[in-house]
């Protein structure tokens, strides 16, 4: 593989797809982009068969200046791979999802094929500014799937999705144009590597928070998620929930973090308390929700605290655990949306009152919600359950209060999510046109068994996805040692110990 660039090739051909599927017609269309974002998850699987898991940081690397300051710089490490993995494995299912979708649809194709490149490209890009070109352009081709093919207030939503998450990054821009004059580089490897003055990191580190928070999206400034979501079409959906927040978590693992060390632990405490007061607010906004996709939505911010949580308890538990949250979240929000846009193509609504007792007339369709219900709440054997035991862990080292705080979203999450679970699909069957809809056909099968065998792996065997990521998580953690707070969980007791008696212990707990 040295050499060969596989990266360049698989940014190359969904943008090749989208060019081509502007001049097709719908049928043609949609071959098209199945055919490209199948290709492109084969070359995904033969990234991953060829990453060297004990070899260098970065691996297939590309490197091209094109001129002074900027380069066309490729590579990626296990952390980037696992998240590109991601992609290209929802692509296909949103490419099959997409079948209710009626006018304008080589547009479509296009520009979903386009949020694939940009979305690969910010996992992939080692120059500072090509990422922020990939990170930023990434909002146009989605906004326009919100604003062109969404629901009836597609047009407020598309614009607040917009105006969010643009406003952060600009003061993002910022921040790197001076790290870049300061550092002497656009490189992100050496920028991980070099030391900014701590009274500096605090300015550039909330101008990248400024950018990550929104698309996370943290509390406060998730307002703009449930509009998008419930506007934007399944596919849609899917993809923003699946892969489109990730961008901000991989944001954090891989400049906040890194970059800023002092920053990160010195704002510590302003995560934990975002990330604790999202868990319990949206948790119960979930819980009174009467539309699906908006319940969801609200679960998507709650998952989405523990990420935080996780990331910043400066532990390798905690930032393993946020990784395998980001990973579980992708697959099993992705496949909910997925499910709730089945029965909206049936019945056109998304209200669960208009539902209830599917389990009689849809039992294959109330086995794959009820996987991933469970996978949502954070079952043992699924794929939920693993990442955010890890990082509530983590974040016990460092507060006991976080911990508990954000375990009650786990138990708030049970309510909600088998709440909606009971009156879709148990109960008695009010509505005579929900009780005739038909089960799932082969293409919704071939859409919910793929995800459905990956939240069963992932929760049954957890290690595939550790491997990838467990030098880069130790390379991290190591790079946080120095700033790292102290906890609140360590139990001290009245008389010091002496010194070598401490040595002793800390040696013994490595």
């Amino acid at each position: 593989m040295s050499g060969f660039p596989i990266l360049s090739l698989m940014l190359a051909v969904p943008l090749a797809a989208a060019l081509a599927c502007l001049f097709l017609e719908a049928k043609a269309a949609r071959t098209l982009a199945l055919v490209a974002t199948l290709v492109d998850f084969a070359l995904g699987v033969v990234l991953w068969l060829n990453f060297d898991v004990g070899g260098a940081q970065w691996q297939f690397t590309e490197r091209l200046e094109i001129f002074s300051g900027f380069s066309w710089a490729l590579g990626i490490d296990g952390i980037a791979l696992l998240l590109i993995m991601l992609s290209v494995f929802l692509m296909p299912i949103c490419i099959g999802a997409s079948r209710s979708i009626e006018k304008r649809v080589g547009e479509y194709m296009a520009a979903f094929l386009l949020v694939e490149t940009l979305m690969l490209g910010v996992f992939m890009a080692q120059d500072i500014f090509l990422f922020y070109m990939f990170f930023e352009a990434g909002l146009i081709p989605m906004y326009l799937i919100i604003g062109i093919w969404g629901g009836a207030d597609r047009i407020y939503a598309s614009y607040k999705f917009f105006l969010y998450t643009l406003l952060g990054s600009v003061l993002m821009l910022v921040a790197m144009l001076w790290m870049v004059h300061t550092a002497g580089t656009t490189d992100v490897p050496t920028l991980m590597a070099y030391d900014f003055a701590p009274s500096v990191q605090t300015w550039l580190w909330l101008a990248f928070f400024a950018s990550f928070a929104v698309k996370m999206p943290m509390w406060p400034v998730h307002t703009w998620l449930p509009a998008a979501h419930v506007q934007a079409p399944t596919a849609g959906s899917v993809i923003l929930a699946g892969v489109l927040l990730k961008m901000g978590g991989y944001g954090f693992i891989r400049f906040s973090l890194p970059m800023f060390p002092e920053a990160s632990a010195y704002f510590g405490p302003l995560v934990w308390g975002l990330s604790m007061a999202a868990v319990v607010i949206t948790s119960l906004i979930a819980l009174v929700q009467n539309d699906m996709k908006k319940l969801i939505a609200y679960s998507s911010v709650a998952h989405m605290a523990i990420v935080t949580l996780g990331l910043f308890a400066f532990n390798v538990q905690g930032l393993e655990g946020s990784m395998l949250v980001m990973l579980s979240h992708g697959l099993v929000s992705g496949a909910l949306f997925l499910c709730v846009g089945v029965i909206y193509d049936r019945l056109h609504t998304r209200e669960i009152d208009r539902y209830g007792g599917l389990a009689i007339n849809m039992p294959r369709y109330a086995l794959f919600f009820l996987l991933f219900t469970m996978a949502s709440i954070g079952l043992p054997g699924t794929s939920g359950f693993v990442g955010e035991f890890l990082s509530l862990g983590g974040i016990y080292q460092v507060s006991t209060w976080a911990a508990l705080i954000g375990t009650t979203g786990i138990i708030l999450g049970a309510a909600y999510m088998l709440f909606l679970y009971r009156r879709v699909v148990f109960g008695e069957q009010k509505n005579a046109d929900a009780a005739a809809m038909p089960d799932l056909d082969t293409r919704e099968l071939l859409m919910v068994v793929p995800l459905g065998l990956a939240v069963m792996w992932m929760g049954v065997y957890p290690e595939s996805f550790i491997a990838p990521m467990r030098a880069d998580i130790a390379a991290l953690d190591a790079r946080l040692a120095r700033a790292k707070p102290h906890g609140d969980s360590a139990p001290t007791t009245g008389k010091a110990k002496p010194a070598h008696a401490e040595s002793a212990a800390h040696g013994g707990s490595h």
